[in-house]
């Protein structure tokens, strides 16, 4: 298979993992949050710590349409804006313990959604799959979450871990 198939096959699951995700989104969420607001949590459950350039950058968005963004997560209480400790200009953003519930719930209904998908497949090609989407979601948090963020992480996960990386770069989930 060429690159150009696995790109076109991964389009084609990340169609149908979008439905799964509405669907799931749909029971959990009805009006709480919007779906914008709903994108910019998950980057921010990635990205815990970061600022609203990275932020902004992640989600493509303009500065001022990601500093509107975390006005309204702020207001709704899923988020917290700390003061930089690096930088006196600048602060970092964190999911507030009611933002990380919601998260959670959501990844909850997210997986039992996925679940069911899983449960229909041959168990020799979980192990294929669970291999294969393992190097494909850290070859796209390195794109997506930039050079540098993946550095910050890589050295998050080398502290954690006692210094040891392990060969691959890790995906920080919060406790």
């Amino acid at each position: 298979m060429t690159t150009s198939d696995t790109a076109d096959l991964a389009v084609e699951v990340s169609g149908l993992l979008g439905v799964v995700r509405g669907r799931a989104h749909g029971r959990m969420l009805s009006g709480l949050v919007s779906t914008s607001q709903m994108r910019a949590l998950l980057v921010l459950g990635r990205l815990e710590g970061g600022n609203q350039r990275a932020l902004g950058e992640a989600l493509g968005s303009s500065p001022p349409a990601t500093s509107r963004l975390c006005d309204r997560l702020e207001a709704a209480g899923l988020l917290e804006r700390r003061l930089s400790e690096t930088s006196r200009r600048e602060f970092q953003l964190f999911l507030s313990a009611r933002g990380r519930v919601l998260l959670d719930e959501v990844r909850a209904a997210e997986v039992e959604e996925v679940r069911t998908m899983l449960d229909a497949m041959p168990t020799h090609a979980l192990g294929q799959l669970a291999e294969g989407l393992a190097a494909f979601r850290d070859a796209a948090a390195a794109v997506v979450d930039g050079a540098g963020m993946a550095a910050r992480r890589a050295e998050s996960c080398a502290d954690r871990t006692g210094g040891a990386d392990q060969g691959h770069l890790r995906i920080a989930r919060p406790a």
